[in-house]
């Protein structure tokens, strides 16, 4: 029977042995308190305690955290802008003891930290250097934060601005601006291009009525080469100049009247075009050639007489 009793003896000593041991992850600190106090801080590993005595009074993670901080504020030039600041910090492992009894709410006092430096250093900026200038923010908030909470047993690592969100129709405005500008360099270049093709096209234009002109200057010296020679080979033959003219110009009106004829869509209408019209145009040119050398025959004897006279 005696050793029924003391069945539950060994249970309260089995437990009692138990709570002796405990177990610290890696990157983790222990605080242990005796009777309210202070009295350790175990690292990673399997730790003793005295149960009963001691007590774990708290756990601190010695990883590189994140606390990010959402701060609305005001422009140089009266935008309302909200920033989003991301704190890195880590607990100092030499300073566990301050981090954990100085600072009740350490996020509470990083917060409290940012806003004051974001508030007074934002304002002094337009929105556009507040984007530009992002970084110099960030430098600004690391240094106010590691002064202040190095103190306190904690190391800030880094801070960063993450985001930076102005107000919607502000942004909606930035848009419509970009937009503008964007419009007005492809009008800018539009218009450039359409004055170098005005430009192209009227050297164009100009270089074809040079050639253009050239070209009928070519031909015009080549039809009058042409009837030159014409003239030439009927003289050979006893047909005197007026009436090889004439010849060749009844030649050149028949010519004519068949390229007309060749073509299918004309609406040209050449009047008079019967035979005896040809007949009669020949008969007026020799007459009007015969004239003309009559009245230069007689005005060169008329001068011919002036200076004997």
């Amino acid at each position: 029977m005696s050793s029924l009793y003391m069945i539950p003896v060994y249970v309260v000593a089995f437990f009692i042995l138990l709570a002796c041991f405990f177990i610290v992850k890696q990157q983790t600190a222990v605080v242990i308190e005796r009777f309210g106090r202070f009295q350790s801080i175990r690292n990673s590993g399997l730790q003793m305690k005295i149960p009963l005595v001691d007590r774990i009074a708290g756990r601190l993670s010695l990883k590189i955290q994140q606390l990010d901080v959402i701060v609305e504020t005001k422009t140089l030039d009266d935008v309302f802008v909200k920033l989003k600041v991301s704190v890195q910090y880590v607990v100092i492992r030499s300073k566990v003891y301050e981090a954990f009894y100085k600072l009740e709410y350490p996020h509470d006092q990083i917060t409290s930290y940012v806003f004051d430096v974001v508030r007074a250093e934002v304002p002094k900026m337009k929105l556009d250097d507040v984007f530009v200038k992002k970084d110099d923010i960030a430098i600004a908030v690391k240094a106010e934060l590691q002064d202040a909470m190095l103190e306190y047993g904690y190391d800030i690592i880094k801070t960063l601005v993450t985001d930076i969100d102005p107000d919607a129709q502000v942004k909606a405005a930035m848009n419509r601006i970009n937009a503008s500008e964007r419009e007005k360099i492809a009008a800018q270049f539009e218009g450039d291009a359409a004055r170098i093709l005005i430009v192209e096209k009227a050297k164009a234009e100009a270089e074809s009525k040079r050639l253009q002109g050239q070209g009928i200057a070519d031909q015009r010296r080549e039809i009058a080469r042409g009837l030159e020679e014409s003239v030439e080979v009927l003289n050979k033959v006893g047909i005197n100049s007026q009436e090889a003219s004439a010849l060749i110009v009844v030649t050149q009106h028949y010519d004519t009247l068949q390229s007309i004829g060749e073509e299918t869509n004309t609406n040209l209408i050449l009047l008079p075009n019967s035979p005896q019209a040809a007949t009669d145009m020949l008969n007026s040119m020799v007459a009007s050639f015969t004239a003309s050398n009559q009245i230069g025959e007689a005005m060169k004897n008329q001068n011919t007489k002036n200076k004997k006279e």
